[in-house]
């Protein structure tokens, strides 16, 4: 799942949010959050901010691909 898709089921969870309102709710053109989220291109900080909108925070971990476990 891309980062995109997982932004729109975020909205779909947090009571069918359009991207328009994202959009208002992270002080964002629509026209602004509908091109990343088609081009699925998003700064961490802007991350942040969608995640805020929708009362959530970001978990940012690397996982060792042989023990499965966080590096950190």
């Amino acid at each position: 799942m891309d980062i995109s898709e997982y932004i729109k089921l975020c909205c779909v969870k947090r009571g069918d949010i359009s991207v328009a309102e994202l959009a208002r709710l992270s002080g964002q053109s629509s026209q602004n959050l509908s091109n990343k989220i088609a081009r699925n291109n998003f700064k961490f900080s802007e991350l942040e901010k969608i995640a805020q909108s929708l009362k959530c925070h970001i978990e940012l971990k690397f996982i060792d691909d042989e023990t499965n476990l966080p590096l950190i």
